[in-house]
């Protein structure tokens, strides 16, 4: 009799936690989710670009010579004015000594020729000597004087070779590779190239940006769709060959008012600041160059959108949880968001986990996650668009 209660009770408690279980089972499982808000962002176009020297010398003989040292070591920074090269300046004293006794024998017959026309002056007037010989006297002195001229143009111009022997840098920089050895015969001017110095910090980037999407974006800042930038508010970030990017951002400094007719490209250049010497002259890089401001897009987390044959779209939660798919575009990573360009239109409830686990028409039980923050620049207040 015992065992038959005790039985009678195990089914009933059986059956009444049966329908508990089956409920607890169909309960919508929690899920995370953001609410969609427009999150103003930066539109960025990617470009390739090389980088330049800001200042580059080509350091070239001034005087002929054999070239007897070296006096830097090559790839190490120099001034202006710190010497490279030295010439042998031998030859060089030589012509100025010359020069200079050029000079002392001019100056000699220049007093000589004043002396005479002073006595010729003095003599004209009591008719001691003719005219003639006056006039003479005269043109001596003035041939004398120009004797004199000459001759410093000359030694001056004896001092000048005789500075050149020692080749100096034009700028400050990082002076490059020697392109002669000890020994070496040099020219003037044309002739003989030394070596190179190159300025490189800061250091330029060049690339261009294609006309059509140029104009693309002055019409969608005119019709109101971006909100522009002025150029000195133009943000330009670097990619290195290695995939990281630079850790300085450079200024727009220069935007061409024509377009190339081979290209069709407008050439642009941007200046960066290099203090560690990371960024190299040919280096390829690729610039990111941030000109407007979009307004109408939504950061979306990576694992949130979803991607299948048709595009790409999310999971939106209705009002009882219901889950139903939004279609949108996002071509861009922001950090480590998708940033959503059209498709939502705000308030969505976009779920946020194992959204790739869930589809269509099944229900959940949202709970509310934290936005992704923004990381787009503010315009500026007052800053047309």
């Amino acid at each position: 009799m015992l065992k038959f209660a005790l039985l009678s009770v195990s089914i009933l408690i059986t059956a009444c936690s049966e329908p508990v279980a089956q409920e607890a089972a169909q309960a919508p499982a929690e899920v995370g989710v953001i609410v969609a808000a427009a999150t103003p962002t930066s539109v960025a176009t990617e470009l390739p670009g090389r980088l330049e020297p800001y200042r580059e010398a080509e350091v070239r003989a001034r005087v002929a010579g054999i070239v007897t040292a070296r006096l830097y070591e090559e790839g190490q920074d120099v001034t202006r004015g710190a010497a490279l090269f030295q010439i042998d300046p031998a030859p060089l004293q030589a012509a100025y000594d010359s020069e200079a006794a050029n000079l002392a024998r001019a100056q000699a017959n220049l007093s000589a020729a004043a002396d005479k026309l002073r006595r010729y002056a003095d003599l004209v007037s009591d008719r001691a000597i003719s005219e003639r010989d006056h006039a003479e006297s005269v043109a001596q002195e003035r041939q004398a004087r120009a004797e004199v001229a000459l001759a410093r143009a000359n030694l001056q111009s004896a001092r000048l070779k005789l500075g050149y022997a020692r080749v100096t840098s034009p700028i400050d920089g990082r002076a490059r590779r020697a392109l002669v050895t000890e020994g070496a015969l040099v020219g003037e001017g044309q002739a003989t190239p030394l070596t190179m110095v190159q300025q490189i910090d800061p250091i330029y980037v060049n690339f261009a940006q294609p006309a059509a999407e140029v104009m693309r974006l002055q019409k969608q800042i005119r019709a109101g769709t971006l909100q522009g930038v002025s150029p000195d508010q133009v943000r330009v970030r670097l990619l290195l060959p290695d995939g990281s990017e630079y850790g300085r951002g450079g200024t727009l400094s220069f935007e061409d008012l024509a377009v190339d007719p081979g290209t069709d490209n407008v050439t642009m250049r941007a200046l960066f600041d290099n203090p560690d010497r990371d960024l190299l002259p040919g280096m390829y890089v690729r610039v990111r160059l941030e000109q407007a401001i979009n307004r109408d897009t939504y950061l979306v987390p990576r694992d949130a959108l979803l991607r299948n044959a048709e595009g790409a779209h999310v999971l939106a939660a209705g009002k009882e949880g219901e889950l139903r798919q939004v279609a949108v575009e996002a071509h861009r990573l922001q950090g480590p968001n998708w940033i959503v360009t059209q498709g939502l239109e705000g308030g969505e409830r976009i779920v946020v986990e194992n959204a790739a686990q869930l589809a269509a028409g099944q229900k959940i039980k949202p709970v509310e996650r934290p936005a992704p923050g923004a990381q787009a620049r503010q315009p500026a207040p007052g800053q047309q668009g």
